[in-house]
């Protein structure tokens, strides 16, 4: 008695699931944000390297970092807060509030400039909070919200500094008690053996790191970008998008009290008219780095570049022995070409998935 076996017809391997295709290599690099900095940063550093001999020292570039640091830091909240959908124009004179409220409130009580630093860091992280719930509460854009913060906080801090103080500055803060500590925090050298940096390049790199944590590897990250994204889609798979935009608010805020606070511990003195503008200068660095202005894309890495470019310019105009006033132009032109750039590379690096 035999028996016969049938064979099966072979299987056609399994295709792969719609939209899990391998992305190349391009487009997986041309779809990180902050590919388009990287390649100005490049070419700006190789320009005024090549055209400006006093930048190519080294304490040339410790000074480059000090001024990018001094953007970089607060730019870094502002760029999380644009992938939330979000925008902060009291970003600027916040940092200049945070000072002056430490110095003052320490000097013409005499207390530890400790007492004046943690109070501050209340009021600070208090003008976020409002700023966040009265967006999120009232559905007007922040854009009308932060610039109406703007205005009361740039005269509230030109009035009340000249009523306590008779003039637009605040005392001298060196000989309070406590200075020398938040000195050594918030403004300190650090030698780094070929070079000396200021601290607040360190911190500005803690920064960018922490940011880039949260964006890439935190369901933070994947609640900021979907709240940025599409707010209402965000809402129906359960993101809390009312918090995560409130504490978006807040750390900005917490980040222009760190400035603040070093610029008070570093001069020792507040000019109560600093700040205003520099609101400006953090979206560009934030949009030179990235971020798309209708949220939901950007990168921590890509402002931090966005400032390094900004710095670089900043100093290597100086070096070069140029008009200082051109950097204005400059920040005009280079944020027109950011947005035309990040948008081509997203679109094209969507094409060739």
């Amino acid at each position: 008695m035999s028996s016969s076996v049938v064979a099966k017809p072979p299987t056609a391997p399994a295709a792969a699931p719609p939209g899990r295709a391998e992305r190349s290599l391009i487009s997986r690099v041309l779809g990180r944000p902050e590919v388009g900095a990287l390649v100005a940063a490049i070419v700006i550093f190789g320009f005024f390297y090549a055209v400006a001999p006093p930048f190519r020292t080294l304490p040339a570039l410790a000074t480059v970092l000090y001024a990018s640091s001094t953007i970089g830091i607060v730019a870094v909240g502002v760029a999380l807060l644009m992938i939330g959908g979000e925008f902060d124009l009291s970003a600027g004179v916040a940092v200049t509030t945070a000072a002056l409220s430490a110095a003052m409130l320490s000097y013409q009580l005499s207390l530890n400039i400790w007492v004046g630093v943690i109070v501050s860091l209340a009021i600070a992280l208090a003008i976020g909070f409002v700023n966040g719930y009265l967006v999120v509460r009232t559905g007007i854009p922040s854009f009308l919200i932060t610039l109406s913060t703007f205005f009361i906080l740039q005269g509230v801090n030109l009035g009340v500094t000249k009523l306590i103080t008779g003039t637009v500055a605040t005392p001298n803060a060196s000989r309070l008690d406590g200075f020398d500590a938040g000195r050594a925090i918030f403004a300190s050298d650090i030698p780094l053996g070929f070079i000396t940096v200021k601290v607040t390049v360190l911190w500005w790199l803690a920064f960018v790191a922490i940011g880039t944590w949260i964006l890439l590897r935190s369901r933070t990250g994947n609640w900021v970008t979907a709240s940025g994204g599409n707010a209402a889609s965000a809402r129906a798979v359960g993101v809390p998008v009312r918090k995560v935009k409130i504490g978006l608010f807040m750390g900005v805020a917490f980040l222009g009290w760190f400035l603040g606070m070093h610029l008070l511990f570093n001069f020792s003195t507040v000019q109560a008219g600093l700040g205003v503008g520099n609101e400006f200068i953090y979206i560009i660095a934030s949009v030179v780095g990235g971020a798309l202005l209708t949220g939901g894309y950007g990168s921590a890495v890509g402002s931090a570049l966005g400032a390094f470019i900004f710095g670089m310019t900043n100093q290597g105009i100086v070096f070069a022995g140029w008009d200082p006033n051109w950097f204005r132009a400059f920040l005009g032109l280079m944020l027109l070409l950011a947005v035309m750039v990040n948008l081509y590379i997203k679109n094209y690096a969507a094409g060739r998935r």
